[in-house]
């Protein structure tokens, strides 16, 4: 099943965005060409030179990374975290299943350490069995929200790429991420609540809506 979602993921959003990276790059090529033929090949090796630089010095970041996530998982750290983050994912997400808040608290405890790339398979197999949840359209929404403005506690992946590039300072951006990530999680957990409220909170609405009326309509008849 995992690998069955694995594959409808990719053959949802990976090939369409391939396809469009082609088209933007075959556009730009074609503009490159006409404008200023003589660059177009320096740039284009320049480019892919440029390309598997960074790919190498990322490899090395995410393989020390990787490490010690696994590390923190065979010590128990993760165990800790998860165990921090569930009374949180419990009330953001309205499940109880111990399965799914695993599967999230590791997904979103990854995510804080800027670790986009192993985050990902905890995201799908999350977005799986939020799904089938009672609240799967909410809770689905809820948890893209937290990963495209997930709080980062150390962005590994940008120092990482700063390094690649010959940054001085590679980790002088932790302090100005970790501010505008925390203002954009809490912005996208609000505006989630305000336009796609969870079903729990909409029969609360309409029981306390039902009160309401009862109690008009019995003061109206004591009158």
């Amino acid at each position: 099943m995992l690998l069955i979602g694995i594959l409808r993921f990719l053959a949802a959003y990976i090939y369409p965005m391939n396809a469009l990276f082609a088209i933007v790059f075959i556009i730009s090529n074609a503009i490159l060409l006409f404008l200023d033929p003589e660059s177009f090949l320096p740039a284009l090796l320049d480019g892919a030179q440029k390309a598997a630089t960074l790919c190498l010095s990322l490899v090395a970041t995410y393989s020390v990374w990787l490490g010690l996530m696994e590390v923190w998982k065979r010590s128990g750290v993760t165990r800790v975290v998860s165990r921090f983050l569930k009374p949180i994912a419990k009330r953001l997400f309205k499940t109880e299943d111990p399965e799914t808040l695993d599967c999230v608290c590791m997904n979103l405890s990854v995510n804080l350490l800027g670790v986009s790339g192993a985050a990902t398979p905890y995201g799908i197999r999350s977005a799986q069995l939020l799904d089938r949840s009672e609240e799967g359209e909410y809770a689905s929404c809820m948890l893209f929200v937290l990963n495209a403005t997930s709080i980062q506690l150390i962005p590994t992946s940008i120092i990482g790429i700063r390094v690649a590039l010959g940054s001085a300072m590679p980790a002088d951006i932790i302090a100005p991420t970790l501010i505008t990530t925390v203002f954009s999680t809490v912005l996208g957990v609000i505006l989630t609540r305000l336009l796609i409220p969870p079903k729990s909170a909409k029969r609360k609405r309409r029981a306390l809506s039902f009160s309401r009326k009862r109690l008009k309509a019995r003061g109206a008849g004591v009158r």
